[in-house]
C-alpha cells in the first residue's frame, strides 16, 4: 500500500503536474519570495530615507570621522571602526573557547555531564541582551577598571560582552557538526595507534571545518548587529582611539541612542544611512561566508 501511495505521489517525468502539487509549489514559492521582497523593501526604504546624506556627503560619509549633529556634519568612520573592532575582539575570545568547549562536549565529557552543560549553554543563548548588558555593567566594567582602564567602559568591555553572547552559538553549532563525523573514520585512527588529540586534530576538526566556519560567520553577523548590551558598555564616544581601554561607539549603538532624539532631517538621514551601511556590511559578511563554505565544499 505504501508503494502504491508513493507511486501516486512521485511525479512521472513527462507527465503533467497535478493541480494540487502545482498549487502547493506556488504557495511555498510565494512564502520564499516574501523573504526576498521583505529584504529588498527594507533596503529600498533605508536608501530612500538616507538619500539626503548620500547627496550631501557622498561615499566620503563612510571614511570621515566628524560627527556633529549641531553643525549637520556627519561621518560614519568612528562607528564602523567601533563595530569592526568590538566584533573581531569578540571572535578572538569566543572562537577558541567555543570550539574547545564543543570538542570537550563531543569527545571527552560523560554523556550526562554533556547534556547538563548543553542545557546551560542553550540557556545562555536565550538570555536577553539587556540582561547581559546589566551583567557587563556590574561585573565586567569594575573588572576592566581594576585592570587599568580609566572608565571601565570601552572597546574591551564591549568585545568581552559580545564574546559572551556569541559563545553559545559557536559551541552549539560546532558540537552538532562534530557529532556528524563518521565513527568509522575515528575508529580507524584509533586502530592505527593515534591518541585522542591526534584523532580530533586529524579527523574531527578537518571534517567539521566548513560547519565551524559557518558558525563563526553566523556569530560574526550576530556580533555586528548587537545593540543593547554594546550600547550599555562601549562608552558611546564617537572617536577613534587605538587603545582598547578607551570608550568607542558602534553603528547599532548610535542608532539606538540618537534616533529618537534626532532634531533635524539631516541628522535623521545620517542615522538611517548608518543603518543602511550596517545592513550592507551584514550582507557582505554573509555573502563571504557562503562563498567560503562553497569553496570548502568543492575542495571536499
Amino acid at each position: 500500500m505504501i508503494a502504491a501511495v508513493s507511486d501516486r505521489v512521485r511525479k512521472v517525468p513527462g507527465s503533467r503536474e497535478r493541480a494540487g502539487d502545482r498549487l502547493f509549489r506556488r504557495v511555498i514559492a510565494g512564502f520564499a519570495g516574501v523573504i526576498l521582497l521583505a529584504a529588498l523593501a527594507l533596503a529600498w526604504q533605508l536608501a530612500r530615507e538616507s538619500a539626503e546624506t548620500w547627496r550631501t556627503f557622498g561615499l566620503s560619509f563612510l571614511w570621515t570621522s566628524d560627527w556633529d549633529p549641531v553643525a549637520d556634519s556627519f561621518g560614519a568612520l568612528p562607528f564602523l571602526y567601533g563595530t569592526a573592532v568590538s566584533s573581531v575582539l569578540a571572535l578572538l575570545v569566543a572562537v577558541p573557547l567555543g570550539v574547545g568547549a564543543a570538542v570537550f562536549l563531543t569527545e571527552l565529557a560523560p554523556k550526562r555531564l554533556a547534556e547538563v552543560l548543553m542545557f546551560a549553554i542553550e540557556l545562555l543563548a536565550a538570555v536577553p541582551s539587556v540582561i547581559l548588558g546589566l551583567m557587563g555593567i556590574f561585573l565586567l566594567v569594575p573588572a576592566v577598571r581594576a585592570a587599568g582602564s580609566p572608565y571601565g567602559v570601552g572597546m574591551l568591555t564591549a568585545g568581552l560582552i559580545l564574546a559572551f553572547m556569541i559563545l553559545p552559538y559557536i559551541t552549539t553549532i560546532t558540537r552538532e557538526v562534530l557529532l556528524t563525523v563518521p565513527r568509522p573514520l575515528k575508529e580507524a585512527m584509533y586502530a592505527l595507534g593515534a591518541t585522542r588529540w591526534e584523532v580530533v586534530r586529524g579527523v574531527s576538526l578537518p571534517y567539521a571545518r566548513s560547519g565551524i566556519v559557518g558558525a563563526v560567520f553566523l556569530s560574526l553577523g550576530r556580533a555586528l548587529g548587537e545593540t543593547m548590551a554594546v550600547t550599555m558598555v562601549i562608552g558611546n564616544t564617537p572617536q577613534i582611539k587605538a587603545s582598547l581601554l578607551e570608550p568607542g561607539y558602534s553603528m547599532a549603538a548610535v542608532i539606538a541612542n540618537e534616533l529618537a532624539e534626532a532634531a533635524s532631517d539631516a541628522h535623521l538621514s545620517a542615522l538611517v544611512a548608518i543603518g543602511l551601511t550596517l545592513m550592507a556590511v551584514t550582507v557582505v559578511v554573509n555573502g563571504a561566508a557562503r562563498l567560503m563554505l562553497y569553496r570548502l565544499g568543492v575542495r571536499k
